[in-house]
């Protein structure tokens, strides 16, 4: 460690330092100061660190910038050290304290941290900038990452940083070329949020914290935050366990979800041997995977040679044959217990001891899919959302009985074909879809009480889902949300709104997406159009429900309509936490952000239900649980955390 006994001797003790003003707006000034360029020196990496930490322990500092003295932000570390390193040959002088501030006090800081840069930002200088939630930097400022001129490499996580921002080539080109960039250039790369003349540059970092301290940026922030902790898994990752390296994949079933698995590890480089039934079936699925590699090539997100070298690690076969050195196998047939329980029996038979039995089910009990199998501790879900190849979700659903190796090797997998990876418990639904069953059932009452469907579609996409609830079941299709609502029915049925609708649309030929007509109407190559001849069908299940007030359509808000919808949604998420379904409360807004498409800028749909106020969502679902029924009864769970006051997004189980 570099004392300051050394640093002393190297004329840095007298000027260097670190100050901090706050001022009456709530926001922290910490002043980077060590002429000519601001150098990291020790004294230096400690200020910034304890003036940080104070900051974000006081309780009126709302916000904290960033910024370096004498119109430069920091020209990195201090190469004096280099120097006194060559001439000693004491590696131990090197300060070992910048990961430390970067990642633990800067980056992981609770309140908005904006850098704002003038003159430049270079080495260590970039990298503590890059730690920041916000960067804004003066004209002609010059940002870079020079390490390779001294022969070493960024070492406080530029390196993993930069591309986040820019993207890899350019991380590449401003690294291996030690190429600095302008505060200009930076703002079209990304690396820059705001650019600003010196005089105003305070100014502008004061306003951009504002906007970091929106309800927006903090939905953002915690969705960031959350993605991250979802690997962090208790009897799982934190007992030293190592993932066992998957060469070789078995899919079973080369339908719509076999099909996309597939096609997502061969994308990866995993080996895949497809099976189906018979010749027919497989030449389907195959072709199927070669589609969704043409895609991906036509779209220009997949490069030629790379498509070529993908398909040939598929195999298709008829038999198990192939299967006696296979890591793992991930079932993807109908949702048909039987079918499952039979494949299972027969994959204990035909895999090697180590090998990963995993199903693709969404919604059937793992304990009864594996009731006939011995080897329980390797049964585990691996439940992908649709298209496997592109939606970024895996839910992993552990028994009591599946062992920490297994979910470990899971977890690895789902990062290595490029998801996020959450841990779940084992009940009917998992996390995301069990969480979610209320969201159409909701949308289906309020229809049943005279309100138009187009409307309640419209105003969920305006709240900022990509599909409404009416719009979203054309596109699974209605034999789909048949069968679900059954197996939600069946093991919530004090909770269950029970409507014909669904019913009298598959009666009269309507089976959404799938046969070209629904509540919309589907014509290749132009966009769904909303059916008006569907409008006698939604007549008809008003009048067999019978619910509406004197007969006549409520008086409803747009508001009311989003709450009407999700508030249960929200309900049933209490549920889950309750139950220990998931690790953490985040892990439910990282779900429905990436397997619900619920906007990330709102945290997802715990944290936006603390952001409204769980007291709120608390008194509303009595209200009206009053009025219908036991649909919107509020849970247990629920109402402790309202009436308590206590937040729901920080609860860990």
């Amino acid at each position: 460690m570099l004392t300051r006994e050394k640093e002393e001797k190297m004329g840095n003790m007298k000027q260097a330092g670190v100050t901090m003003e706050v001022g009456n707006d709530g926001v922290a000034i910490v002043t980077i100061s060590n002429p000519p360029v601001n150098a990291l020196a020790l004294t230096i990496f400690d200020g910034v660190k304890e003036k940080f930490t104070e900051a974000i322990r006081r309780d009126d500092v709302k916000a904290i910038v960033l910024t370096g003295k004498g119109g430069k932000f920091s020209g990195g570390f201090d190469i004096n050290v280099f120097e006194m390193i060559h001439k000693t040959g004491d590696v131990s002088i090197l300060p070992d304290a910048s990961i430390d501030i970067l990642v633990n006090v800067i980056e992981d800081s609770k309140k908005p941290t904006v850098a704002a840069i003038e003159g430049l930002a270079l080495g260590g200088g970039l990298e503590i900038a890059l730690a920041c939630h916000a960067r804004i930097a003066a004209p002609k400022a010059q940002l870079g990452l020079p390490e390779l001129t001294l022969g070493i490499i960024p070492g406080s996580g530029g390196t993993q940083r930069l591309p986040r921002l820019v993207g890899l080539p350019k991380a590449l080109e401003i690294m291996l070329l030690s190429k600095s960039v302008t505060s200009e250039e930076g703002k079209k790369l990304g690396l820059v949020d705001a650019v600003a003349p010196s005089e105003e540059l305070l100014n502008e970092s004061k306003v951009f914290k504002e906007l970091v301290s929106t309800d927006t940026s903090k939905g953002l922030v915690h969705a960031f935050f959350s993605q991250r902790a979802t690997t962090k898994v208790p009897n799982v990752s934190d007992i030293g366990l190592n993932p066992r390296k998957i060469k070789k994949v078995a899919v079973i079933g080369g339908g719509l979800m076999g099909s996309g698995i597939a096609t997502a590890l061969i994308l990866s480089d995993i080996n895949v041997i497809l099976k189906e039934i018979n010749s027919q079936l497989l030449l389907k699925g195959i072709k199927a995977i070669e589609g969704n590699i043409r895609s991906l090539v036509s779209r220009k997100r997949l490069a030629q040679d790379k498509a070529e070298k993908a398909l040939l690690m598929l195999k298709g076969v008829l038999d198990y044959s192939e299967f006696n050195d296979v890591d793992m196998v991930i079932e993807a047939v109908i949702e048909n217990i039987s079918l499952k329980q039979r494949i299972f029996e027969d994959l204990e038979k035909a895999c090697p001891p180590h090998c990963i039995l995993a199903s693709n089910t969404s919604t059937i009990d793992l304990n009864i899919i594996g009731q006939k199998t011995k080897s329980q501790d390797r049964i585990v879900g691996a439940h992908f959302f649709s298209p496997a190849h592109v939606m970024p979700l895996l839910e992993i659903v552990r028994t009591e009985k599946t062992s920490p190796q297994v979910i470990l090797d899971l977890m690895s997998v789902g990062k290595t074909i490029k998801k996020v990876p959450v841990v779940v418990g084992n009940c009917t639904g998992f996390a995301v879809n069990r969480t979610f069953f209320p969201y159409s059932q909701g949308a289906h009452l309020l229809v049943n009480l005279g309100v138009d469907v187009f409307r309640i579609d419209q105003i969920i996409r305006d709240f900022g889902l990509p599909l409404g609830p009416f719009q979203l079941q054309d596109l699974a299709g209605y034999g789909v949300f048949v069968a679900t609502a059954k197996e939600f029915s069946s093991s919530f049925p004090d909770r269950t709104l029970n409507t014909p609708l669904v019913e009298l649309l598959l009666k009269n030929g309507r089976n959404g997406k799938n046969n070209g007509k629904g509540f919309y109407t589907y014509e290749k190559g132009s966009k769904p159009k909303p059916d008006p001849s569907v409008l006698p069908i939604i007549e008809e299940s008003r009048r067999l429900t019978n619910i509406m007030p004197g007969g006549k359509p409520i008086s409803i808000s747009d508001k009311e309509i989003v709450e009407m919808i999700l508030f249960p949604v929200v309900n049933e998420a209490c549920r889950v936490l309750d139950d220990g379904i998931v690790v953490r409360a985040s892990d439910l807004d990282v779900s429905s952000i990436l397997g619900m498409s619920f906007p990330s800028y709102r945290g997802g749909i715990v944290f936006w239900a603390d952001t409204v106020g769980a007291e709120h969502v608390y008194r509303s679902l009595q209200k009206w649980s009053e009025v219908y029924g036991n649909f919107f009864k509020p849970s247990r769970f629920l109402k402790e955390r309202a009436t308590g006051g206590i937040p729901l997004v920080n609860i860990l189980l």
